[in-house]
């Protein structure tokens, strides 16, 4: 998967050769929805609202207000409604730099993009066969993780594809014993738009 993002930001390097962005000095404000492919398996939603300010014509900075959940693993038995799956969650507060490339006379302007944020997260296994009473308390890991991202917008519309590399942490089940250790890593594929940031220059 790693691959496939340093390829897609290279791409977006060589096919873009004129340079030409927004308005140094304005704000924005962006919200996306999407969907998560967490790197261990199976899926989730996501959602980012993130204020930005332009420090020049193609760069802005931004803090990217978010979460997201996903589930894996996950298994249903018909015959006794029950399920077992394991469950991830976190929250996040990442600072981030973006930097656009726009051909001349057109609102399309490609992305590539980092962040480093302070990230909240926790996974959990759920087996509904289990009492609910003798479910414990789950207890949260806190890390700094980067971001990795590249997109594209065109008018006041963003579509962004984001890396989280988020560190591993203790799977507990639904007693809250440790079990085991799992993946938090996560791609994200977000679809938004944005208000404020000025006009894209010609």
């Amino acid at each position: 998967m790693k691959n496939v993002i340093v390829v897609f930001v290279l791409l977006l390097f060589g096919v873009i050769t004129t340079v030409n962005a927004q308005e140094k000095g304005k704000f924005r404000v962006g919200l996306d929805l999407g969907y998560t492919v967490p790197m261990s398996g199976g899926g989730g939603l996501l959602f980012y609202l993130e204020p930005k300010y332009n420090i020049q014509d193609n760069m802005n900075i931004g803090l990217r207000i978010g979460g997201a959940a996903m589930v894996r693993d996950l298994v249903y038995f018909s015959n006794t409604d029950d399920a077992t799956g394991k469950v991830s969650v976190n929250g996040s507060y990442v600072l981030t730099y973006d930097y656009y490339f726009k051909s001349e006379g057109s609102n399309f302007a490609p992305f590539v993009g980092a962040g480093l944020g302070w990230m909240t997260f926790a996974s959990v296994e759920v087996d509904t066969t289990n009492d609910p009473d003798d479910y414990g308390g789950l207890s949260a890991n806190t890390a700094f993780a980067p971001v990795l991202r590249a997109g594209f917008e065109a008018g006041k519309f963003r579509l962004s594809l984001d890396y989280n590399l988020v560190p591993k942490s203790d799977l507990v089940n639904s007693q809250g014993t440790v079990i085991g250790e799992t993946g938090n890593s996560y791609l994200g594929v977000a679809l938004g738009f944005y208000v404020g940031g000025g006009k894209w220059r010609n």
